[in-house]
């Protein structure tokens, strides 16, 4: 019998070896945990609040992110990083020796999932050091940075964040972004066929999965660079213009970024595979109209997402282009001055013409109706001007509260369809099983979800106060 055992053991134990996807071995009723925390940096754990392999989180408000109305009371088991018990706080037993953490009055929310999240700004090729920190204090465990102006330093980026060697969300890089002839030269222009396939055959032999396409690309390089990122198990998303959103959904495209300010499909006199033509459309169209609903209806029928980016176009509404306090104190010297430069110039036009808050308000209809009628849309902050990494993301919460969701299918843009599109179903919900990434919340979320007051990534409860003292001045230097 003795003998048995052992060999049961051992048997066992191979099994965890051979399969790296499995989670649990059952032994009748009970399960035995093969799953292990990353170890982190010293430096990481300075920001670290909470360092136990077994937490019990009670008495909180709970979002699953899945769009279910939030749940009061919940008690939270979170074992190595991962959601062991989720339910009435009168009905989950705590483990024994697990660091108990009353959160009566607070919300939990899972992490962020950003799919426009770059790792650069304007005339900035790279800021993943700072950016990354402030995505992590935001509560945003995870971004795929949708295009990338210095790829080789973003991939390098998201490989010391795995390792545990920097602190950051698990970021999905991009490679170099595609344009066309009168686009970007610091992207990537195709000569021809041939330097397309090198050019994503290179990248994805690195561990990219996502590539975008720019304004000025043509059509017939468009279908090219699908083709090949699909052989190679990529993804391809674009800024579009030159390109219809029609044409880009027949061609194969996984997804397509800003909405309405980027639709082609209804500008006057538009050339084929040309950017040009009129904007009239933004202005006048009737988004209630069977033209948008087909279009948005053949989006919806290939599975292409939308990605939402209001807090980016928000920026420039001049009667709402305002920088917080935080965002101050985050920014550089040179980004200061940027942004009172602008504001200066808005303020001296002293025009009542609100075109552009009304542009917003449009951009958000189309999202609005395309969410309604079963689109999966997401959410990026595409920082520039004073929207900065994880503060636009949280901003952009409350921009989707504005544009008529509820908070519950606001954080499910945010979370679960984020993940959804980025093939990751282990993040982006409130789940047992699934890993715990999630953010706690400094009472209601309906009021403000700017007072994150802990983000919990790979097992590791962060403290984003003690990020930010950090960040001072230090964004854009």
């Amino acid at each position: 019998m003795k003998q048995l055992t052992f060999i049961l053991i051992i048997a066992i134990f191979l099994g965890c070896k051979q399969n790296s996807k499995s989670e649990f071995i059952a032994l009748g009723s009970d399960k035995i945990s093969i799953r292990e925390r990353k170890e982190l940096n010293q430096n990481i754990l300075n920001y670290v609040k909470y360092n136990s392999d077994v937490l019990a989180l009670t008495n909180v408000t709970v979002f699953d992110g899945k769009g279910n109305p939030a749940k009061e009371n919940q008690t939270l088991i979170v074992e190595n990083g991962h959601f062991q018990a989720i339910g009435q706080s009168s009905k989950i037993d705590i483990p024994k020796g697990a660091t108990t953490i009353n959160l009566k009055g607070k919300t939990i929310i899972p992490g962020i999932v950003g799919v426009h999240n770059h790792l650069h700004i304007p005339r900035f090729p790279f800021v993943g050091e700072t950016a990354s920190k402030l995505y992590l204090a935001s509560g945003v465990t995870t971004i795929q940075t949708c295009g990338s102006a210095s790829p080789e330093q973003g991939v390098e980026l998201s490989k010391k964040i795995e390792q545990g060697k920097f602190i950051g969300p698990n970021i999905i890089t991009s490679g170099p972004y595609f344009t066309g002839k009168g686009g970007n030269p610091n992207m990537i222009i195709p000569r021809d066929e041939k330097h397309i396939k090198d050019t994503i055959q290179y990248w994805t032999k690195k561990g990219v999965r996502w590539f975008k396409v720019y304004r000025h690309t043509t059509p017939s390089d468009l279908e090219i660079i699908i083709q090949e990122a699909h052989k190679r198990n990529a993804k391809v998303t674009g800024h579009l213009c030159s390109i219809t959103f029609e044409q880009a959904t027949n061609f194969g495209i996984d997804g397509i970024e800003h909405g309405l300010n980027s639709t082609s499909d209804f500008r006057k006199n538009k050339t084929f595979g040309i950017c040009d033509g009129s904007r009239e459309y933004i202005d006048e169209l009737n988004i209630d109209s069977e033209k948008v609903k087909r279009l948005q209806q053949l989006m919806i029928d290939n599975n292409v997402f939308l990605t939402s980016t209001l807090a980016i176009y928000e920026s420039s509404v001049p009667n709402r282009a305002f920088a917080d306090e935080r965002t101050l104190e985050v920014m550089s010297s040179f980004l200061k001055s940027q942004y009172s430069e602008r504001r200066n110039n808005f303020d001296s036009q002293k025009s009542s013409d609100n075109l552009r808050e009304r542009r917003l308000k449009r951009i958000m209809e189309f999202e609005y109706q395309f969410f309604k009628m079963g689109g999966t849309l997401t959410a990026g902050v595409d920082a520039g001007r004073h929207v900065l990494p994880g503060f636009g993301d949280q901003r952009n919460f409350e921009l989707l509260k504005e544009a008529g969701f509820t908070n519950e299918e606001a954080i499910k843009i945010m979370t679960s369809n984020g993940a959804k599109v980025l093939s990751n179903s282990e993040v982006g919900v409130i789940e047992n099983g699934k890993k715990a990434d999630f953010v706690v919340i400094n009472g209601d979320i309906k009021k403000n979800i700017r007072n994150v007051e802990l983000v919990f990534k790979d097992g590791y409860g962060y403290d984003p106060k003690l990020i930010l003292k950090d960040m001072n001045g230090k964004f854009g230097e």
